[in-house]
């Protein structure tokens, strides 16, 4: 029987499992490996991203649209939603792998909200930086 995700020890190993499924991706992990350069503040810090989603603590600080449209800047916008669709896939995997219940599906539903909103920031950011360039 799996085991339902209750605090942050079951996040941080939740974490952890799927970005080692996502370093090892040949589609989509050299994005990661080239920008991250120090792996285990990086998995505290989702850890603490997912933890202040999932139970409402107030322990995570930073900007994900920024960061993730600094990420495409650096490779030139080449970042598409197939790139979210193998990330989701790999969330929902890992999730549905080691975890059962309510916060499972909370957590899918908020990770399919995330990368919506992260890849229309992007492509917003891109048009912004194209009309700037223009100027």
């Amino acid at each position: 029987m799996k085991k339902q995700i209750k605090n942050r020890t079951d996040v941080e190993f939740l974490v952890h499992q799927f970005y080692s499924k996502i370093r090892a991706d040949e589609e989509i992990g050299f994005y990661f490996n080239t920008m991250i350069k120090n792996w285990d503040a990086h998995l505290e810090k989702l850890t603490d991203f997912w933890e202040t989603n999932l139970f409402a603590v107030k322990k995570y600080k930073g900007n994900p649209h920024a960061v993730h449209n600094e990420v495409d800047a650096r490779f030139n916008g080449q970042i598409t939603s197939n790139e979210f669709g193998i990330w989701l896939n790999y969330w929902f995997q890992t999730l549905e792998e080691y975890f059962e219940g309510e916060n499972v599906e909370i957590l899918k539903r908020r990770a399919r909200k995330m990368g919506t909103f992260l890849f229309v920031s992007m492509f917003e950011h891109r048009k912004k930086m194209a009309e700037n360039s223009l100027e």
